[in-house]
């Protein structure tokens, strides 16, 4: 179990509402740990919290917070101000605008990057420089198997999947020796209410579907073992994906996820 006197005595997840995020805030409350949730939706957001409150007997303090807002970060800040933050867990990630590239909307596709990308790097930036200096900490960065090839209808999306891998090994090389862990949980498909939203069948046969709870535990027994965690048994399947030729990869992938869709 995590230990709140490395990781505490506050976390912050952002997208802790539901799925995967819901799952880090019940174990993370189990050991001790007080939380911050972030969430845009504040109905699910109050009831995962008041479900840990009387589960775990924790503080829990919500945020119900667009991260697309220019002030999301500074609202985020304010909310533990008057607290330590020992464990960022950065789950916000999401395809909010999939579309044909060339066709579609470039502030669409800008509002994909500024989730992933930019709010990924200021709240590392926020919760990491403290951490650092006070030697001890963690961030795990959730990302995604569809970050280890391009995809139709949601470049954008994959690439900026790719980018927080990248920034993921890079941040933890930085902070290893400040005693910070990083560690960058990578999912595949996993049975989720977002992703349920989509239209998944997860009852596809072969389709290797990985729960919340599962995950979450994977990511929290792992922050030791950065950069990269595959989570959910998709270890074979992510070396597969990031081989040689792309051409081949790619298309045998983008044929894959249209069966999946029931395109």
């Amino acid at each position: 179990m995590i230990d709140k006197n490395v990781y505490g005595p506050w976390a912050v997840i952002a997208g802790g509402s539901e799925g995967v995020g819901s799952a880090f805030a019940d174990q993370l409350a189990e050991a001790g740990l007080n939380l911050l949730l972030i969430a845009r939706k504040p109905g699910p957001l109050e009831e995962t919290a008041t479900a840990v409150r009387d589960k775990h007997g924790v503080e829990v303090r919500t945020l119900a917070q667009d991260l697309l807002a220019d002030d999301a970060v500074a609202n985020i800040g304010k909310a533990v101000e008057d607290v330590e933050v020992g464990l960022l867990i950065f789950n916000a990630g999401a395809n909010s605008y999939g579309h044909e590239f060339v066709t579609g909307d470039l502030d669409g596709f800008r509002g994909v990057i500024t989730l992933n990308v930019d709010r990924q790097l200021e709240l590392a930036h926020l919760f990491g420089g403290p951490m650092a200096k006070r030697g001890r900490g963690g961030i795990i960065l959730l990302g995604s198997t569809a970050g280890l090839l391009g995809a139709e209808h949601q470049s954008i999306y994959s690439a900026s999947k790719a980018f927080s891998r990248v920034f993921a090994e890079g941040l933890w090389l930085e902070l290893k020796e400040h005693g910070v862990h990083v560690l960058e949980l990578i999912l595949g498909v996993t049975r989720t209410p977002a992703m349920e939203r989509a239209g998944l069948d997860f009852d596809m046969p072969g389709l290797n579907v990985a729960e919340p709870e599962d995950v979450a535990r994977e990511g929290l027994e792992k922050i030791t073992e950065g950069p990269v965690w595959i989570a959910g048994g998709n270890y074979e399947g992510a070396k597969e994906r990031i081989g040689f030729p792309r051409a081949e990869k790619v298309e045998g992938a983008a044929m894959a996820l249209r069966k999946m869709m029931g395109r």
